[in-house]
């Protein structure tokens, strides 16, 4: 049984020679350099080809490299084949302190101030009063980001596709809730899995329900969000400002109107990034466990997509 690693559109060394100091005694080998796809077991992908997939007749196991599983084509997989996906607890950490960091920066007016200060303008303005974020999606990501916002001192709700309780959390459930959660935000953090049902779900629609000083912080996908009805909200005074961190297309087009649009705050997908270690460790304990014919770690609901 061999480790095929497909991951594309980046350097892999690092990650390759971590893995081959996990599992020594493992074949590992980057697609599509691959002597013999039939004795291919468990891969490690992100934005694989479609055709890869047809190609590995005794495919058991498909480890995304990632918190999320939107990079894999899993309607493409056989019923049988697992699918598994990165914890980091680090990562988890980091995601809490990037939307924590961005709405105090929008509360404390920080980018009017870096303009102001371009400009020579001497021009003190309280911080804006809002303090009320809707996190979508309440998995661990989001779990993470609502603690350490109610930590400091902001009012959380939440809205997911399942019912959650969660201490000090005002939830909400479903299509059906999701105007009630969305109406008297100051800020809105997306951190829903990318699903077909979640695809382009920040549309003009969703913005039209909230309050026009609301800021929209995207840190999940940037499939979430149709990038037009963004502009459009903006322009229109439907929302204040948005911090974005993932696009659908990255990097960003040097010419995309993101970039010099006064009311979006850019980031380049760096809000909380996967340790090659962390990663390497969980890779290797979940190929042993195959090998080994145990339960593998952080497995996937493929009905569901995450």
């Amino acid at each position: 049984m061999s480790l095929l690693v497909c991951i594309t559109q980046r350097d892999n060394t690092k990650l390759l020679n971590e893995l081959s100091a996990q599992l020594p005694e493992v074949d590992i080998f980057e697609w599509p350099h691959c002597p013999d796809l039939a004795q291919v077991e468990f891969v490690l992908a992100w934005n694989a080809p479609d055709e890869l997939w047809t190609q590995l007749p005794n495919l058991k196991v498909v480890q995304s490299y990632g918190a999320g599983v939107d990079g894999i084509a899993m309607h493409l997989l056989p019923e049988h084949v697992t699918v598994t996906r990165i914890v980091d607890v680090q990562l988890t950490k980091d995601m809490a302190q990037y939307v924590l960091t961005h709405v105090l920066a929008h509360k404390l007016r920080l980018k009017q101030y870096f303009v102001q200060q371009q400009q020579g303008v001497w021009k003190p303005k309280r911080a804006h009063q809002g303090n009320h974020v809707g996190i979508m999606g309440l998995g661990e990501l989001g779990q993470a980001v609502a603690r350490k916002l109610i930590d400091n001192g902001f009012t959380v709700s939440g809205w997911s596709a399942s019912e959650k309780c969660i201490d000090h959390v005002n939830t909400y459930a479903g299509q059906a809730k999701l105007n009630l959660f969305l109406a008297n935000l100051d800020y809105l953090v997306c951190l829903l899995p990318l699903t077909a049902h979640t695809r382009g779900i920040l549309n003009k629609s969703i913005f039209s329900l909230l309050p026009n000083h609301c800021v929209l912080i995207n840190v999940a996908r940037g499939r979430h969000l149709v990038e037009e009805d963004l502009i459009w909200a903006l322009d229109n005074n439907e929302l204040a400002a948005a911090s974005l961190d993932v696009f659908a297309q990255e990097p960003l087009d040097s010419e995309h109107p993101f970039w010099l649009h006064p009311s979006i705050t850019i980031t380049p997908h760096c809000a909380a990034l996967t340790s090659i270690t962390t990663a390497s460790e969980q890779i290797a304990e979940n190929y042993l466990s195959l090998l080994n014919s145990e339960v593998l770690a952080n497995t996937v609901d493929r009905s569901k997509g995450y």
